[in-house]
């Protein structure tokens, strides 16, 4: 393949032409912490970041920064399902998330908790990025002048939003939110006056009184897309990712950054993530995989091919897909050293320093299928398997191969061993496995996976399959309990041909 093609570097070619001669671009993610950080919103930062990691292989003189905000002074709307402490949480609805107290009990507040979230697993990933809260920003006056234009072009601002609206809302609706300095809410309250001189605005509160509040210094936040317009412009940021069910928004905050006299980023729309149903995933449902489900059970790589592939598409994201990604991961990694090619997506997984993975021919779906065949109880008795496979190889000489054994025991035992259905065989398929097990003990101790797997391919075509995939599939129901499997051949060698024996008479002796 030729270099540069791959989907980050086109997009670093777009940037850079899109910035012209600037000596810095920064590129921004964004992250509403009302919910604990999923998938999609890691997906939005690591996709960001190997856009800037091909920004800087194309021009290593132009800086390149990642700014990922917290939208965490924003209201709490509603209560997520999946946090604890939910009564306390509900009377502190419309709070700032900043001002609400931390339901897990760790951190300052409820917004704070979600950040270190958020930032624990971006430095998982050992990312570049510059964390910044709205909160602070707020109020340490970084917006002030944004926020100052923006009121003197208010009713632009009410000209772009209002068609986007219902008609009870546009009745209410201001870009401005001021946070109540009795109550501590965060009001959707309509504009009563506006002050361009003194840089206020007038609202009645909750209580009905008239209230007269700056816009700067964190007395006032905007709505999300004003606010998403207003943050593109005070940083002067040159490219955000963003999923695809906001794209309309997009295009109504982009106006907004051009009102407020600066150039809209350049935007790159992603596909959703969707569960298992082909349902959205949510913050607040907390339904697809987490971070910390998906790191029980493979290494943070898998799941950064996971994001990296195909983000024009939409994935879904439930559990049977982690070893499939786990398993091209390694062979990814063993394309990559034998061509170097940039676009092989483990080059931008590892900014360009992959690591060489020394596992022989082993893979997470023949750990998985050995776990299977031998009812692994912990991951001693895989390696009591591995350590005859490869010669000198032990947990400690060999950590890649042993956390590969730990993964793989882990999701044995919570995904495989509870789901395992045998196929019981039949009289003509017990004929056949018969033939299997006279041709096992023809072999001699320096038979090679190859051989074994071409012994069985031919004792495929004897018995005349149509689509020799289904010989293997009836293998892998019989043995494994499951309709995909491993190389057999490889399989065999590993566990050994008397162990491999002893499990085709075990399957023939089921009682139908």
């Amino acid at each position: 393949m030729n270099s540069n093609l791959s989907w980050p570097f086109q997009e670093a070619k777009k940037i850079l032409e899109h910035s012209g001669n600037k000596k810095e671009i920064i590129l921004e993610a964004g992250y509403g912490p009302s919910g604990l950080p999923h998938i999609g919103t890691f997906g939005e930062v690591f996709r960001t970041t190997v856009v800037m990691n091909a920004i800087k292989e194309l021009a290593p003189n132009i800086k390149v920064r990642l700014i990922v905000v917290s939208d965490d002074m924003d209201g709490l709307r509603k209560v997520p399902d999946n946090v604890p402490n939910q009564k306390m949480l509900s009377e502190n609805l419309d709070k700032s998330l900043t001002s609400i107290p931390d339901p897990f009990g760790i951190c300052e507040s409820y917004g704070h908790y979600m950040n270190a979230q958020l930032c624990k697993f971006l430095d998982l990933f050992e990312f570049e990025y510059e964390f910044k809260s709205a909160t602070e920003c707020y109020k340490s006056g970084i917006y002030d002048e944004k926020l100052l234009l923006l009121l003197k072009n208010y009713d632009k601002i009410m000209e772009i939003m209002l068609p986007s609206l219902g008609e009870e809302r546009q009745k209410t609706y201001s870009p401005f939110l001021p946070i109540c300095s009795k109550a501590g809410k965060v009001l959707q309250v309509p504009v009563i006056e506006k002050s361009l001189s003194k840089g206020t605005i007038t609202y009645k509160n909750d209580l009905g009184e008239v209230v007269e509040t700056q816009v700067t210094g964190g007395r006032c936040k905007l709505q999300w897309k004003p606010d998403w317009g207003m943050r593109w412009a005070a940083f002067k940021v040159d490219y955000e990712a963003h999923g695809k069910d906001l794209t309309p928004s997009a295009v109504l905050s982009s106006q907004i950054c051009s009102i407020l006299a600066e150039r809209p980023p350049l935007l790159f729309c992603y596909e959703l993530f969707l569960d298992k149903e082909g349902k959205k995933i949510s913050k607040s449902k907390g339904n697809g995989v987490s971070i910390d489900e998906w790191l029980r059970y493979a290494p943070s790589e898998s799941l950064a091919l996971y994001i990296f592939q195909s983000p024009k598409k939409a994935k879904r994201l439930y559990f049977d897909i982690i070893p499939k990604f786990m398993d091209e991961y390694l062979e990814f990694v063993k394309r990559y050293h034998e061509n170097n090619d940039k676009d092989n997506p483990v080059w931008h997984i590892h900014k360009g320093k992959v690591p060489k993975i020394n596992i022989e021919n082993i893979n997470f779906t023949l750990l998985l299928n050995l776990a299977t065949a031998c009812n692994a109880e912990n991951k001693d008795i895989l390696w009591g398997f591995i350590s005859r496979y490869i010669s000198g190889a032990t947990p400690e000489n060999n950590k890649t191969l042993d956390k590969m054994i730990s993964f793989a025991t882990q999701y044995y035992h919570d995904f495989v061993k509870q789901n395992k259905v045998y196929k019981i065989p039949n009289d003509s398929e017990k004929e056949m496995l018969t033939d299997l097990i006279y041709m096992l003990k023809s072999l001699s101790d320096k038979t090679t996976a190859e051989e074994v797997q071409t012994q069985i391919f031919n004792l495929g075509k004897k018995y005349k399959f149509e689509n020799l995939r289904d010989w293997f599939k009836l293998l892998y129901k019989v043995l494994f309990g499951q309709e995909t499997g491993p190389r057999m051949g490889s399989f065999i060698i590993l566990y050994g041909i008397n162990n491999t024996i002893s499990l085709i008479e075990e399957a023939k002796s089921r009682p139908q």
